[in-house]
């Protein structure tokens, strides 16, 4: 997926006001099966897959290690009792499949890494629409009845009503001999083919981490902003890192991933100091230039204490910052107050 197509900025803006897509072909998808998988997944996410109780619906959850670092975040989709789905990271996947393939030997489980496939994001008010004209007739009926978080699979295709942008649309899993054909479909559709850098400020509006920067094995989820991903109950499921994320919440957190609204100008970017006035410091995670607030914002770890403002480092001006609570687009709309 190259930076852009054309122009950033109206990629982005076409995701938020209309449509548009992105070949995520890089990201792995893994295919779990066996009597025992339910079980294994169980042990291996934090997040607890027995809510997935209907074919096809979705979870998001984070992979953790002993110490309750992430290893990675993924999606998982339940298809049948002995049929799982992962979508996991591109830059995680020799690592994913590693530490899964480990696990799953003791389960019975066999993992296979899909290379045979390819995905395609649609994304914006409009893609779903759009993008049904390309799809078969009764696959595309299947796929508008998808509610969120859920998918469906019609022979090669599995469309899934998930994304990385804030936006409502589908990703389209599908033969990757086929995956040229159906892009210039949905551009012959008015599909708008976007860039990495689109992909960026979209996610960052929605107040979505990206693997690498805002978390890794370093961090936890409780320090993440990603809490809500943690299944404490039953109390009795010791999934992978749990010991180590009940003894850091008895302990207390001592940083937190926030939201900042730059006030002035200049763009906030990755590894810029925050100063706290009177707590410490904390950094940058990622930042960028917001197309649909036309502001600067950011995510950034700063210390647990942390009030409703900080300053930023930019180029050895201290720039004051107010602390905001993510997403800050969604739908198409501010999310936050300018």
């Amino acid at each position: 997926m190259p930076l852009h197509y054309g122009s950033q900025i109206e990629e982005h803006h076409a995701v938020r006001r209309d449509a548009g897509m992105f070949d995520v072909s890089h990201m792995a998808v893994l295919d779990l099966k066996g009597e025992s998988v339910r079980p294994f997944l169980r042990r291996l996410f934090a997040n607890d897959v027995a809510k997935l109780k209907i074919a096809g619906k979705a979870l998001y959850t984070c992979m953790l290690n002993d110490d309750g670092g992430i290893l990675d975040d993924l999606i998982v989709y339940f298809l049948t009792e002995e049929h799982f789905r992962l979508v996991v990271n591109a830059g995680t996947t020799a690592k994913d499949v590693e530490w899964i393939s480990a696990g799953a030997r003791d389960f019975g489980v066999k993992v296979r890494e899909r290379e045979d496939l390819a995905m395609i994001a649609v994304q914006g008010p409009n893609a779903r629409r759009k993008a049904a004209v390309a799809l078969d007739s009764e696959l595309s009926e299947q796929a508008a009845e998808l509610s969120p978080f859920s998918a469906t699979q019609w022979g090669d295709y599995f469309v899934a009503r998930t994304g990385y942008t804030g936006e409502d649309g589908w990703e389209v899993i599908l033969p990757k001999q086929r995956a040229a054909e159906i892009w210039d479909r949905f551009l012959d559709l008015g599909i708008d083919a976007c860039g990495l850098g689109a992909r960026d400020t979209l996610r960052l509006e929605a107040g979505m981490n990206l693997y690498g920067s805002d978390m890794d094995e370093s961090t936890t989820p409780l320090e993440s902003a990603l809490s809500w991903t943690v299944s404490w109950e039953p109390e009795d499921r010791r999934f992978t890192g749990r010991d180590a994320l009940e003894a850091q919440r008895s302990e207390g957190v001592q940083r937190k991933l926030v939201g900042l609204l730059l006030e002035g100008r200049g763009v906030m970017r990755a590894h810029q100091r925050v100063v706290v006035d009177g707590i410490g410091d904390g950094e940058i995670t990622s930042g960028t230039y917001s197309p649909s607030l036309a502001r600067s914002i950011a995510l950034a770890r700063v210390p647990a204490a942390t009030g409703s403002r900080c300053e930023v480092d930019i180029r050895g001006r201290l720039q004051g910052a107010r602390v905001v609570k993510p997403p800050f687009v969604r739908n198409g709309q501010p999310c936050i107050d300018l």
